[in-house]
């Protein structure tokens, strides 16, 4: 019993120490933590328990030479489950320093089992990215692999949340398991995401272009709008994740965990009786309005940095978790376009599959007019967000703080799509167009102007 003991814990110490002393502290170099670091970072301390630690690939890299024919215990990622803020979530943590990361059928399998594991259950999976791709040294059975975790991301979808944090490369098909989940952090000068990189770019379309402007956070947190969240280090976007799951619930069935606060709910703050302009063509930032309405002036913005003419995140109000989506006058006067669209729709279908109450700020003079927009599917785009609002089912208030103009009155969730409450300010405009417009495009007073 004592070397059977001896020898299990050899087995652990062999296990954790991933690729090596030299691989992680290449790793470190590169200003990326290993994977356990990582775990320790997102996890109550002392929660985490590991699944399929001494699993080990089929053998095929090492026949193929890869890794000088080394043997890793876990495979390349560190699955299994632990506490955030005490409650429940699934975890797997790439590693890099075991074959880049790169997914086998071994590897795969585990993280399909913690999927499985997790939608029986009803808990998160929170997914920490870090790999080169599929192991090719495996051949077919690597994207069987992929293709297995694809599937079950989609049958968790809208049941139990899932997030993606890419904290490496992530190319080719590996890419899709994160899109399909709800929320995707990045973090700069570290985290890449493409279909195909830069040099098969280079080859096809003679474009030159680097890992970074490519797929780097700031392209997909602000122009693609893959990522939800950019960061600057990892322990910073670890962080935030931390945060993301004081307004989440453990799944679709649970109601999101009320959070303690001090703010009154029946506060009320005089301020914002000067925050909109009486002047419709003057500017001003809604998040002021959303400082002052919500407990503590906190705000967790999703996308921040992608379609910003339209705001979405969390806060809570008397404790409760509620979904923002607002326009934002100080951003292209806070029309809808195709961006603004999709993003307000995916953000509002989330918060609908986990009893999210929804609280719409409007101020929005149309959708925004050009050949760019019509050609690139506004009408098709633009109806993504009124079929979301329109058949959510979970409480829906409306404050319109100064225009609701046009079709896009009735897409931000106007009564007429069942909004629940609408609320008007005394500046408020509800119209088919402004005045300005409707005479400039002669639909008022044709013959005087004439």
């Amino acid at each position: 019993m004592r070397k059977k003991l001896e020898r299990l814990a050899e087995l652990r110490r062999a296990s954790e120490q991933g690729g090596g002393e030299a691989r992680t502290k290449a790793q470190h170099e590169r200003g990326k933590l290993s994977a356990r670091e990582r775990l320790d970072l997102v996890l109550d301390e002392g929660s985490f328990v590991e699944l399929d630690r001494f699993v080990t690939g089929r053998g095929a890299a090492r026949a193929a030479g890869f890794g000088d024919g080394e043997q890793f215990l876990g495979d390349g990622v560190v699955t299994g489950w632990g506490t955030i803020h005490c409650r429940l979530v699934y975890v797997f943590s790439q590693d890099f320093t075991v074959y880049g990361g790169s997914l086998s059928e071994a590897h795969a399998a585990k993280i399909v089992k913690l999927q499985d594991m997790a939608l029986k259950n009803g808990a998160p999976v929170l997914g920490l990215n870090d790999s080169g791709g599929a192991r090719i040294q495996e051949g077919v059975v690597s994207l069987g692999g992929y293709a297995d975790i694809f599937l079950r991301n989609t049958l968790a979808s809208g049941v139990v949340p899932q997030v993606s944090v890419v904290l490496g490369p992530c190319a080719g098909g590996a890419v899709y398991s994160p899109a399909i989940t709800d929320f995707v952090y990045m973090v700069r000068g570290v985290s890449y995401m493409f279909v195909t990189g830069p040099n098969v770019v280079k080859t096809v379309t003679h474009e030159d272009i680097d890992m970074e402007g490519l797929g780097g956070a700031d392209v997909h947190a602000t122009r693609s709008g893959v990522a939800h969240f950019a960061h600057d280090s990892e322990p910073e976007c670890l962080a935030a994740v931390l945060e993301l799951f004081e307004f989440i619930p453990q799944n679709n069935v649970e109601l999101p965990p009320v959070w303690e606060t001090d703010d009154p709910y029946d506060r009320q703050d005089e301020g914002l009786l000067d925050v909109v302009p009486d002047n419709p063509n003057k500017p001003y930032d809604m998040h002021e309005v959303i400082g002052r309405v919500v407990d503590d002036g906190r705000f967790y913005e999703v996308h921040a940095g992608f379609a910003a003419n339209l705001i979405v995140g969390f806060c809570h109000l008397g404790g409760h978790a509620v979904g923002i989506v607002a326009n934002q006058p100080a951003v292209l006067a806070g029309v809808l376009d195709i961006d603004s669209a999709v993003n307000g729709a995916r953000f509002v279908r989330f918060c609908d599959a986990f009893h999210i109450p929804l609280l719409v700020l409007e101020d929005v003079p149309g959708f925004l007019p050009g050949v760019g927009q019509e050609h690139g599917g506004i009408i098709r785009h633009g109806a993504k967000l009124l079929y979301a609002l329109a058949e959510a089912t979970v409480p829906k208030i409306t404050v319109i703080t100064r225009k609701a103009y046009g079709g896009a009155y009735d897409v931000m969730n106007s009564k007429h799509i069942r909004g629940d409450i609408n609320l008007a300010w005394p500046t408020a405009e509800i119209a088919v167009m402004g005045p300005k417009g409707a005479v400039e495009v002669e639909v008022l007073f044709r013959k005087e102007v004439a």
